[in-house]
């Protein structure tokens, strides 16, 4: 069995080089768990943090050892537990490798359907949780409000946007690099419109956009960009501190946030710990299963083939190239 590690502890952004395959033994199946052949493996923006050490105090893997943390999907091949073998199912610590062992409390029991398995890990996986839970549990988005979404061409901020609008909002913008990714928040995601922050001028047009005002923001990315959406935030609005990507790999912290700013607005702010909606993951289904089954919930794939393409998708995701969620499918 092949599995991805570390080549050595990892310094600045994680890069292509920095990973390597090794064969590894086939896991035994623990007592009251599983054993499953994974079909798609994760790519997460805050695996790049977890890689040093730096994301929610989980340690760093070890080099040459332990598998490269992430999510995946697969078929149960071996059971000591009530899970039937060939049973569809969803894992929090599959890791970059073929074969994982899970207890069963650390396994969701997924139904596919019509659905592909890949997309419970992204529209019905942690990014559409994180999504749901920031605009229906904290911004609680209602109708008539116009709402802001940065990194939109992302999986999170992709939801995120649509998700919205099921809500009943009446406008969502995004922010997101590049031609090809606003086309794909425009054209695929239905946003109202996208604002590529690599072009001149895009705070010009940002405004424009906003004119009306924002009532919602939803944050993935910089405390700068959290800063020019409270410039425009209508009186109590609310905003959602999902992630600071543009930081992850900084030594230092983010730039402060300007309360004087905050208290001008009333805005509230509220910090979104996706851990925390894990106890309402069948509400989450509930709501964003019908979306995605009617085609109002649609996260793009940018997928590489096999266990050796890991590595260039994670650096493609880690320098922003990747288009759509980025997984593996092995």
């Amino acid at each position: 069995m092949q599995q991805g590690v570390l080549r050595a502890p990892v310094q600045g952004v994680p890069q292509a080089r920095d990973f390597a395959l090794i064969d590894a033994p086939r896991p035994q199946c623990p007592e009251g768990g599983v054993v499953v052949r994974l079909s798609h493996v994760s790519m997460d923006p805050y695996v790049g943090a977890r890689l040093r050490g730096r994301h929610m105090g989980e340690a760093a893997p070890e080099p040459m050892t332990q598998a490269i943390p992430g999510h995946g999907v697969g078929v149960v091949i071996e059971s000591r537990c009530a899970i039937a073998e060939g049973a569809y199912v969803h894992l929090m610590e599959a890791g970059w490798r073929e074969l994982a062992p899970a207890l069963d409390a650390e396994v969701r029991v997924i139904e596919p359907g019509g659905l592909s398995p890949s997309v419970f890990l992204s529209s019905l996986g942690m990014p559409g949780l994180t999504a749901w839970a920031g605009m229906t549990q904290l911004a609680r988005v209602r109708k008539g409000d116009c709402v802001l979404v940065d990194a939109a061409a992302g999986a999170v901020g992709g939801a995120a946007g649509q998700i919205a609008r099921a809500q009943g909002a009446a406008r969502v913008i995004g922010i997101a690099g590049g031609p090809q990714k606003a086309a794909l928040v425009r054209d695929t995601y239905g946003f109202d419109a996208c604002i590529d922050y690599r072009t001149d001028g895009w705070k010009d047009e940002l405004a424009g956009a906003l004119s009306g005002g924002l009532d919602v923001h939803f944050e993935n990315v910089s405390s700068e960009i959290l800063t020019l959406a409270l410039t425009h935030m209508n009186p109590y609005g609310r905003a959602v501190l999902c992630g600071l990507a543009a930081h992850y790999h900084d030594d230092q912290s983010a730039p402060g946030v300007p309360f004087g700013l905050i208290i001008g607005k009333r805005a509230s702010l509220h910090g979104l710990v996706v851990y925390d909606f894990y106890d309402r993951w069948d509400a989450f289904l509930a709501k964003c299963r019908p979306l995605v089954e009617t085609g109002a919930l649609v996260i793009a794939e940018d997928a590489a083939d096999g266990l050796a393409a890991a590595p260039e998708a994670f650096e493609r995701l880690m320098t922003g190239r990747n288009l759509g969620k980025a997984l593996v499918k092995l």
